[in-house]
C-alpha cells in the first residue's frame, strides 16, 4: 500500500521535470522542443489523477504537488512562450523599447491564481471552474507550431499580429479564472451514457486535429467550452 501511494506522485514529479525541461528550451527559443515537453508534461498530468484513482491513493499531498508541478509545466511556460511570440513582432507602443514580451508572463500570474484557488475549491471534483492550465497551455503553444509547421501566410500575419496576442493574453487571463463550468476529463467509469460529452469531445478532438492539424488545437479548446456549456 506504502509503495501505491508514490507512484502516482512519482508521475507527478515527471510532469514538473517536463515543465523543467521545457522552460529551459522556451529561453533558448526552441520552440519545437518545447511543445514536446509540454505535451509530455500534459500526459503525465492527465496520467497521475487517473493513476491515483484506479490505485485508489488519492492525497492532499497529491493534489498540492500536482498544482505546484502546473505551475511551471502549465503556468510558467505558456507565459514565456507568449514572451517569445510578443518579442517576434514590431513594438508600436514605445520607440526603441521591449516592454511588450513582458505582457505574456500576465498568463503566468492568472494561472497561479487559478491554481491557487483551484487547490481551495470545495465544488471542482466533477468538472472545473475556468479554463484548466493544460488546456490554456496548449492552446498557446500550438501558435509556435502553426507558425513553425503550417506555413500559411494568413495565419502566419494573424499570429504574429501584436493586437491578437494581447487579445489573446488578456483572454487567456479571463478563461482561467472565469465563472464557467467546464467538463473535467476524469473518467470514474468507461460508461458512455455517463461520460457522453467527454467521449464526444475527444471524438470531435480527433476530427478536428486530422483536418486542421496543429491550427486545429485552438479550435478544440473552442469546441471544448461550447460544449461544455451546452452540456450543462
Amino acid at each position: 500500500m506504502i509503495v501505491k501511494s508514490y507512484i502516482p506522485n512519482f508521475i507527478t514529479l515527471l510532469n514538473l521535470f517536463s515543465g523543467c525541461v521545457a522552460v529551459i528550451f522556451a529561453l533558448q527559443g526552441n520552440m519545437k522542443l518545447t511543445a514536446l515537453f509540454v505535451f509530455l508534461g500534459v500526459f503525465f498530468d492527465f496520467f497521475d489523477g487517473f493513476v491515483a484513482r484506479k490505485l485508489n491513493v488519492q492525497s492532499e499531498l497529491g493534489v498540492q504537488l500536482d498544482s505546484l508541478a502546473d505551475m511551471v509545466t502549465s503556468g510558467l511556460v505558456p507565459g514565456l512562450v507568449l514572451f517569445y511570440l510578443l518579442g517576434l513582432v514590431p513594438q508600436p507602443f514605445v520607440d526603441n523599447s521591449n516592454l511588450l514580451p513582458y505582457f505574456g508572463l500576465l498568463v503566468t500570474l492568472a494561472s497561479a491564481y487559478r491554481l491557487a484557488n483551484f487547490n481551495i475549491s470545495t465544488n471542482q471534483s466533477d468538472a472545473f471552474i475556468g479554463l484548466p492550465t493544460p488546456a490554456n497551455t496548449l492552446l498557446i503553444i500550438s501558435l509556435p507550431l502553426i507558425l513553425e509547421y503550417q506555413n500559411s501566410d494568413a495565419m502566419n500575419t494573424i499570429i504574429l499580429n501584436p493586437w491578437f496576442l494581447i487579445v489573446l493574453t488578456l483572454l487567456s487571463c479571463y478563461l482561467l479564472n472565469a465563472p464557467i463550468k467546464l467538463i473535467a476529463l476524469k473518467f470514474k467509469t468507461w460508461n458512455f451514457k455517463d461520460n457522453v460529452s467527454r467521449y464526444i469531445l475527444i471524438i470531435l478532438s480527433v476530427v478536428i486535429l486530422a483536418v486542421f492539424q496543429f491550427a486545429g488545437i485552438p479550435l478544440i479548446i473552442a469546441t471544448y467550452i461550447v460544449l461544455s456549456i451546452l452540456s450543462k
